[in-house]
């Protein structure tokens, strides 16, 4: 009788410029990130491209959306780990952290030939109960935009949505300020069937950048589908002067889609990071995100 080795898990930390992606959830003829490194471990590990591991990722981006702060999980066995990381007597003695360059080192090199707009910043051994979409804390977002009349700069315009209007920058402060705290965000969601919309908002700042462009921190225990492109949408809305103070708050009461405002471009959002707790509460925290949230209280 044979047994199947143990997998060990690997926690990868990735940033990418999706302009070029078709989002990052692998999809049959198209080109996306997760299609991308998979491919690359395959090559890598020297596997068939259905044998290679699979990869859970923390927050699941959409066509056009960057990320500096991206993770995901994979599983691999002894051999495959031996292969993949460092030579025998290579970088003897210098710990996880060298070994967890070298994986990236060599991920990289194979990225680079297809995929050079994905970088892969750390590759590292993890508890089996990490989870990287279910054991995170909270996610942070930024989005960049440009109101008219703003100075334009060509070499962030890729990652910068232009605003055909000029912007009050105190009113959207103000309007973020109102959408902050623990709520149902159905009116600012893509909510699945069955699924609820409640989400705590911790976050949601303005600053002016030093390119000349206004960008907004947003970060959350968690996001439903594209809630921050559509928070964002509502804020520009108030001020563009398209809605007032009073119907925002309306809107985000009524909990219902709407067309007082516009879901934002994608090519202006990154993913910056994901949070998570310590090891020893890893499990837990995937028990509590699991869970089906109730609703809030008056429902």
């Amino acid at each position: 009788m044979t047994f199947e080795s143990p997998l060990t898990r690997l926690r990868l930390d990735l940033a990418y410029d999706g302009t070029d992606f078709s989002g990052w959830a692998a999809q049959p003829g198209l080109r996306t990130v997760q299609g991308e490194i998979e491919a690359a471990l395959a090559v890598l590990l020297r596997t068939g491209a259905g044998d290679a591991p699979r990869l859970t990722v923390g927050g699941r981006t959409d066509a056009g959306v960057h990320a500096r702060g991206q993770v995901a999980h994979l599983d691999v066995s002894d051999a495959q780990l031996a292969k993949w990381s460092a030579r025998r007597g290579e970088d003897a003695g210098r710990g996880d952290a060298a070994e967890s360059a070298t994986r990236a080192r060599k991920l990289n090199g194979v990225l680079k030939r297809s995929a050079p707009d994905v970088v892969i910043h750390e590759a590292r051994v993890v508890p089996a109960a990490f989870d990287a979409r279910f054991s995170a804390l909270r996610r942070r977002y930024e989005y960049r935009l440009r109101g008219e009349g703003m100075r334009r700069d060509p070499l962030t315009a890729r990652f910068t949505a232009d605003v055909p209007k000029p912007l009050d920058l105190a009113a959207m402060q103000w309007a973020s300020d109102e959408l902050i705290g623990l709520n149902d965000f159905t009116t600012f969601c893509k909510a699945r069937e069955g699924a609820t919309a409640v989400r705590d908002l911790l976050s949601f700042e303005w600053r002016k950048t030093e390119d000349g462009a206004y960008a907004a921190r947003i970060e959350a225990d968690a996001f439903c589908h594209s809630m921050v492109r559509a928070l964002v949408g509502a804020v520009v809305a108030v001020g563009s002067g398209r809605i007032g103070h009073d119907e925002l708050v309306t809107l985000r009461d009524a909990r219902e889609r709407s067309s007082r405002f516009t879901v934002m471009p994608a090519h202006g959002l990154s993913l910056e990071e994901i949070a998570y707790p310590a090891d020893a509460e890893l499990a837990l925290r995937a028990e509590q995100t699991r869970a089906r949230r109730d609703p809030l209280s008056g429902e």
